[in-house]
């Protein structure tokens, strides 16, 4: 690549952590750097760096601890090429940790039960917390058969879903301002992109300016954090 590395973290946070398309941010880096870069080099950047993302993720995976009271999981709806498809996701109530998501064009229980036996690597938790959507109960049963399945009705419940939708609303943000996805496999690669740096880089404020990742007692420093990219 024939550009700076620090104008490619810069297009990539960007890309991830801001609601703002390919073409602004090829935008903001000529008006702000004096440096012409396509929006399609950008996007092909996007891209190229899943697989590194993945692999430090998985590196990661064993110093991670949820040892928590409720998982929440909730579904949205994306458009690939223009066809409707639906968004599974299994969030940790105590660390925000985006822990298991599923790309599916149907919402059928076998989906959900992809969804949650993916989100069985991290243990189990006390309790799960879903709406009342028909397809999670045989598949909270049937993965989790111990932890207290909780049905949310409405706000007039004693416990919410609130965790989970209020991270669809920042997924969702990020997703409209990328117009939909292009194929299957880019919208699969992009989210798990996007969900590690909501889990890895990302600071929350509600965590104390903390990721979930490091909440969860992932084992790495703001400076391995910082350098991740300077390895790819």
């Amino acid at each position: 690549m024939r550009f700076p590395l620090h104008v490619i973290i810069t297009a990539l946070n960007l890309f991830y952590l801001c609601n703002t398309s390919i073409r602004k941010i090829s935008q903001f880096l000529f008006i702000n750097n004096g440096i012409r870069v396509s929006h399609v080099t950008i996007a092909s950047w996007a891209k190229k760096f899943a697989p590194l993302f993945h692999s430090i993720a998985a590196k990661l995976h064993c110093s991670i601890n949820l040892n928590s009271d409720e998982w929440h999981a909730d579904e949205t709806v994306v458009k690939i090429n223009g066809k409707k498809y639906y968004i599974w996701f299994v969030i940790d109530s105590e660390t925000r940790f985006i822990i298991s998501f599923h790309l599916s064009p149907y919402t059928c229980s076998s989906q959900a039960f992809t969804l949650f036996c993916n989100a069985r690597k991290y243990g189990t938790p006390a309790c799960i917390v879903t709406d009342r959507y028909w397809s999670y109960n045989v598949a909270v049963k049937a993965v989790f058969p111990n932890p207290k399945h909780i049905k949310v009705q409405s706000f007039k419940d004693d416990i919410s879903n609130n965790i989970i939708e209020s991270f669809n609303d920042t997924f969702k943000a990020w997703y409209k301002a990328k117009r939909g996805f292009g194929s299957f496999t880019s919208a699969n690669n992009l989210i798990a992109t996007f969900i590690f740096f909501y889990n890895f880089i990302r600071p929350h404020s509600s965590l104390n300016n903390l990721t979930p990742a490091q909440v969860a007692g992932a084992n790495y420093s703001d400076r391995d954090r910082c350098n991740w990219l300077f390895t790819a």
